[in-house]
């Protein structure tokens, strides 16, 4: 970093050129909590975005919130909007006495391509097919509605940064990653975001490998371990990463952001700084392979094509 700016975590190679780089931070964790390896800045602020939502869902059962299974992995999810995903988040409005009208996440189509296009020929048009229950945040939002519900506290501000369930939200994210929240903004969906550093994220999935069983973070663990379809959707990458690696953890956030922690602690944490989503892949298959992960889902993971006259002609691989 000589130059001053973030080191190369990947490079974009076209017909054997490198016509582009993706920068940004990582760090990964060894078993006993000491850092493996460190790129960039991984003690700067940033924020995680979805990657927090474990974190999230944790406070929620902190707060006396009674989800397992699937619904607490849809609670902690970045869902794909397939239709087990939109049955399971109208059944938990359902059984808390909630309706998608109670919902502040926006009116949104699902994340997944092949889903959103079902909904706009169902519909006819994008506006007509946009819902907040397609929305990819829509389960930690009934959630977090049903926690407010079993607490006792005010549905129509639960987004509010002062609202209990927030408060209670930063005091967790806090406690598990070793950090001060150091800004709070508002997420994609409305909820407030908050900002720690990498190295903290990283710390958050180590703290939820090793939980006890049990506890809200063991609870959180354990329903994404066991239902990753719930947790992101078919045909993504953290669900492909749990259900072929087992015991691992893993969530995605916007921006390019990724963690994960394998069960016996080692954790990883990065932010891809431009945003580049197909970045993703490939520098988390590295990062795990560097960690000695063996399986053929690294593979797959790492697998971001470059096309060119409707053929594969390079790919976006990892630099380090």
């Amino acid at each position: 970093m000589s130059d001053g700016n973030p080191p190369v975590l990947a490079e974009v190679v076209r017909s054997g050129f490198v016509e582009g780089h993706h920068r940004g931070s990582l760090i990964v964790l060894a078993a006993d909590g000491g850092v493996e390896l460190s790129r960039g800045e991984p003690d700067a602020p940033f924020f995680p975005r979805s990657a927090n939502k474990p974190a999230q869902a944790a406070a929620m059962l902190r707060a006396g919130l009674d989800l397992s299974g699937p619904r607490l992995a849809l609670a902690s999810a970045s869902h794909s909007g397939e239709p087990f995903h939109l049955d399971l988040v109208r059944t938990v409005l359902a059984e808390h006495g909630l309706t998608e009208e109670s919902l502040q996440c926006p009116p949104e189509l699902p994340v997944d391509q092949a889903e959103s296009t079902r909904a706009l020929v169902a519909a006819g048009s994008e506006e007509a097919a946009r819902s907040r229950v397609f929305m990819n945040c829509s389960g930690k939002h009934a959630a977090m509605l049903a926690t407010c519900k079993a607490a006792g506290w005010p549905l129509e501000t639960y987004l509010e940064p002062s609202h209990p369930l927030q408060q209670l939200i930063a005091q967790t994210l806090e406690s598990l990653s070793g950090d001060r929240v150091s800004h709070i903004g508002t997420d994609g969906c409305g909820a407030p975001l908050m900002a720690i550093t990498p190295a903290g994220l990283a710390r958050v999935f180590r703290s939820l490998a090793l939980a006890p069983a049990g506890s809200p973070e063991g609870r959180v663990a354990e329903a994404m371990r066991a239902h990753p379809e719930y947790v992101a959707g078919t045909r993504r990458i953290d669900t492909w990463l749990m259900s072929e690696v087992p015991g691992t953890l893993a969530k995605v956030g916007a921006e390019s952001v990724q963690a994960a922690a394998l069960p016996d602690g080692r954790a990883l944490a990065f932010k891809i700084h431009d945003g580049g989503n197909r970045a993703v892949g490939p520098v988390l298959a590295r990062t795990l392979a560097l960690l000695g992960v063996e399986s053929p889902v690294l593979e797959r993971i790492a697998d971001s094509p470059l096309m060119g006259g409707g053929r594969r002609v390079g790919e976006v691989r990892a630099a380090f």
